[in-house]
């Protein structure tokens, strides 16, 4: 199984996201609506023709911001997206953006805005491969990008064309096979797959939800991943101890999987349940706006050790940081990096 930093125990990575700047972004209005799943862009501050360099710039923001917490794996902080799934899924063939249709949300009790699929899904060019190369070009460390898996943007869309979820999935699987090819050619070492919603329907995910995800990887080189999590810690405020869909990943042909135990204060036996996994294990709570001391992290990293080699496990945090304010977020990842390394070096 390839390995990154293997010469390093407890090498530290972000999840993706972190805190777009406040001149980049209407945060306030970003943080009042469920994350966008069709385009949203009018949350820019920037004129449409400034607004690639803007998040060019930005993006050095968050790649100096995790060099100087001193992360080993560093992602672009997905800067560049209004959520972590639409950038990908609405530059796709077949889908219907400009026209959207509205659907439940994963949040009780609202409604999300999502692209309809009007025909044959594909992938027409690439649509994030630039992502890594200018992030590639703007660090030496390990780099991380990060896509929406083919299960949750099956649930982020609203078929017409199908009729048939798992066809979907598996046509969402084959562009997203064709991009991740192109990423690692670019230079990513290791490529996630984002499935919150593996969690939030676990039997539509035990029907198609593994074959999709294989589907994505089949024939890759590189170290994958799979992030599985309950919602971001902003919007979701009570979580459950335990997943309703997790000893399935170890089916899947991905290297890591991505799972939070902070705020969901976790029963980390079930993470025995994947035996062949690196475990990406989320010790920052994103709900709570205090930063962590390294003790408490050592602590949570310590708590899986009980069930998982240390040897698998690479320290990140619960979710995505995008709704922290930065100063909170950059104070989260110093102490993630101290809390790693008081593990590391107490051994």
């Amino acid at each position: 199984m390839p390995k990154i930093s293997a010469n390093k125990l407890l090498p530290t990575t972000l999840v993706g996201s972190y805190p777009q700047p406040d001149w980049l972004i209407d945060r306030r209005r970003l943080s009042e609506i469920v994350p966008p799943r069709a385009h949203a862009r009018e949350l820019w501050r920037v004129d449409a023709s400034h607004l690639e360099q803007a998040q060019d710039d930005a993006t050095i923001l968050a790649i100096q911001d995790q060099e100087r917490a001193g992360i080993d794996i560093v992602t672009d902080g997905e800067i560049r997206r209004e959520s972590y799934s639409n950038r990908f899924a609405t530059a796709l063939d077949g889908m219907d953006s400009d026209n959207p249709a509205q659907i439940p949300s994963r949040t009780a009790g609202k409604v999300q805005i999502v692209p309809r699929v009007v025909g044959k899904i594909r992938r027409r060019q690439p649509v994030q491969v630039r992502d890594v190369v200018f992030l590639r070009a703007n660090t030496d460390r390990p780099i991380k990008i990060t896509i929406p898996g083919p299960f949750t943007m099956t649930q982020q869309l609203f078929d017409e064309h199908y009729r048939d979820e798992a066809a979907v999935a598996m046509d969402c699987a084959i562009a997203l096979n064709e991009e991740i090819r192109d990423m690692f050619a670019a230079g990513a070492d290791v490529v996630q797959l984002d499935e919150p919603f593996l969690q939030a329907y676990p039997d539509k995910a035990r029907a198609f939800g593994v074959a999709a995800i294989n589907r994505a990887v089949e024939g890759i080189n590189g170290t994958t991943a799979v992030h599985l999590c309950f919602g971001y810690g902003s919007m979701v405020k009570s979580k459950p101890s335990g997943y309703s869909f997790l000893p399935e990943l170890e089916a899947t042909m991905v290297d890591q999987i991505s799972i939070e135990t902070a705020q969901s204060k976790l029963d980390c036996a079930m993470l025995a349940q994947l035996p062949s996994k690196q475990i990406m294990l989320g010790v920052i709570d994103l709900q709570d706006t205090n930063v962590e001391t390294p003790i408490i992290v050592a602590e949570r990293i310590r708590r899986a050790m009980a069930y998982v080699p240390i040897e698998r496990i690479v320290v990140a945090p619960d979710c995505g940081m995008k709704y922290l304010p930065r100063d909170v977020a950059f104070g989260k990842l110093k102490a993630m990096v101290e809390g790693a390394a008081m593990v590391r070096n107490g051994l």
